[in-house]
This record gives structure tokens, C-alpha cells and sequence, in this order.
């Protein structure tokens, strides 16, 4: 159960960075891809039925690690308390500047709006790598490093997003955005690889060649007008990532502490498996068919009557 249960960990974890690693890019990218109300109104629309769909893949993993892990959560939320705190008063900035933008009137007002969706958007983004980067080598290179790589990933992975869902001038924008992402995301994610060896199960070695070439084939397929194609590479190179990372983790979760350590009480995890077995197909399914419904492409027509 304990192995189960950490799996079930690092797959949540793989959701909210791959859907969220999205939404992060397309906050990011706000100013550099608008030229009007119209475009910026385009941009967000992309993001506006799911973002806070995807959050909740954030709250599942942190409560699946308070539940099956708790001694794991303790240490990594106390041990990351300003930036964990920064993460989530960055989640709130941008959920009140997505919500509240169609409700204000006045330039100011938006523009405080638009301000607090890209700080919003940029700090998790960064922070979140930072984070993980320094959980797992412990050096403040690693923590840059890791926040850089994450940011640009995502920068990277929001513009192919924009680029599939849109038309235009600001499909075409996006598609140069995911170029210049590259050129930041492709060399921090090359001089992690030699850090990789030696510090996980030999397996996280072939994920983390396999996250750099997913993120190499999504630059050749956006420069080829593949978006779709180019996303699924993208997702690919985060799904890769994020299962190098727990890979390594799978040894000690934190410094001195193993997963047993760290697990519940085998009835407390029989208990979750059965929670979890009931309420997770449903949480896919509905999160699936929402996508499903918001899957065609916006014009800026379609944004303005939204």
C-alpha cells in the first residue's frame, strides 16, 4: 500500500504540473501576446473554463500526502513555509484577477487584474521547481536551476496551448513565444541531465532523456504548425520530468525519512484506497468531458461575446 499510494502521489502531482503547467504559461505570456482587448480577452479564454478545474489536482495531492504521507507533508510544508506561502498567496492573486477582470470597467482596474493573473502565474510557476529542485540536491544552484526550468517548461507548454486553441494574430504570436521559450526551457533542461545519474532507480535516467527529447520534438512540431502534436510532446516532457523527480524521491520522500517512515497506519492507507477507488474515476471523467466541451479553437469574436 505504501508503494500504491506514492504512485498515486506522483500521478496527481504529474496532473496539476502538466494542466496547471498550462494555465501558469498562458498567464505568464498575457502582455506578449496581446495586442488589444480583444487578443488579451482571446488569450485568457483559452484557460477561463478549466484553470480552477485544475487546481484541484493541487488540493488532491496535497491531501493525499497529508493522509498517506503525513510525516512526508509535515516536513516539506514546514520546511518550505515562505515559498509554499508565496505559492499559494500567488494562486489567489491570479484566481481574483481571472475572476474578477470581466467584472471591473475601468483601464486600472484591468490592468491591476492583468498584473495579478502574470504575477500570479509566474511565481507559482518558478517556486514550484525551486521547490523540488532544492528537495532534491539541497544547493541553491539546484534551486534556480529548478525554478528555471519549471518557468520556461511552462512558458513553453502555455504558448503551444495558446497557439492550439486560437486563431490569428495571436495563434501566430503564441507560436513564436513557444520558439523563444525554447531557447530558455532546451539548455537548463540539457545541464540537468549529467545531475540525474546515481541519484534514483536506473529507470529515472531513461525518463529524464526522454523529458528532453519530448521538449526538443514540441519545439520542431510548433515550428512546424503542429499544435496539437507539439502539446502532447510538451505534456510528454512534464509527465517525464515529474516521474524523474519522484523517482529519485521514492528512496527518501526527505532527507533521513523513508516512505515506510513516513506512511500511515496500513488501515488508515486500505481506507483511502477505497475513498480514492470511488471518487477519482468520477473527478476524470468530469474533468475529461469539461475538456471535451471546450475543445474547439477561439477567435477574438467568440472571446468579446463570451
Amino acid at each position: 500500500m505504501t508503494t500504491f499510494w506514492f504512485i498515486v502521489i506522483a500521478f496527481l502531482w504529474t496532473g496539476y504540473f502538466v494542466l496547471e503547467g498550462f494555465d501558469f504559461g498562458v498567464g505568464a505570456l498575457l502582455p506578449l501576446l496581446s495586442r488589444s482587448e480583444a487578443d488579451r480577452r482571446q488569450v485568457l479564454g483559452t484557460i477561463g473554463p478549466v484553470w480552477d478545474g485544475n487546481e484541484v489536482w493541487l488540493i488532491t495531492a496535497i491531501g493525499a500526502m497529508f493522509a498517506a504521507f503525513p510525516a512526508w507533508y509535515s516536513g516539506l510544508l514546514s520546511g518550505f513555509y515562505l515559498p509554499v506561502f508565496l505559492v499559494i498567496t500567488g494562486l489567489i492573486v491570479r484566481g481574483v484577477g481571472l475572476e474578477w477582470r470581466g467584472k471591473v470597467h475601468s483601464r486600472r482596474e484591468v490592468a491591476l487584474c492583468d498584473a495579478g493573473i502574470v504575477t500570479g502565474s509566474v511565481l507559482p510557476a518558478f517556486l514550484w521547481g525551486a521547490i523540488f529542485g532544492n528537495l532534491l540536491f539541497g544547493t541553491a544552484l539546484a534551486t534556480v536551476l529548478g525554478g528555471a526550468l519549471s518557468l520556461s517548461v511552462a512558458v513553453l507548454h502555455g504558448a503551444v496551448f495558446v497557439a492550439l486553441k486560437t486563431t490569428g494574430g495571436v495563434r501566430a504570436r503564441a507560436r513564436r513565444a513557444a520558439l523563444l521559450a525554447a531557447v530558455g526551457a532546451m539548455p537548463v533542461a540539457l545541464s540537468t541531465l549529467p545531475s540525474v545519474p546515481g541519484r534514483g532507480p536506473l529507470w529515472t535516467l531513461g525518463t529524464a532523456l526522454l523529458a528532453a527529447a519530448a521538449l526538443a520534438a514540441g519545439v520542431t512540431l510548433v515550428w512546424g504548425r503542429r499544435e496539437g502534436w507539439a502539446f502532447a510532446a510538451t505534456a510528454t516532457a512534464i509527465t517525464a520530468t515529474t516521474a524523474t523527480v519522484f523517482g529519485v524521491l521514492s528512496a527518501a520522500p526527505l532527507p533521513g525519512l523513508t516512505l515506510a517512515e513516513a506512511a500511515s497506519a496500513p488501515y488508515t492507507l486500505t481506507l483511502l484506497t477505497w475513498i480514492g477507488l470511488i471518487a477519482l474515476p468520477g473527478v476524470l471523467a468530469y474533468q475529461a468531458w469539461t475538456y471535451w466541451v471546450f475543445r474547439k479553437r477561439l477567435t477574438a469574436e467568440v472571446s468579446l461575446n463570451a
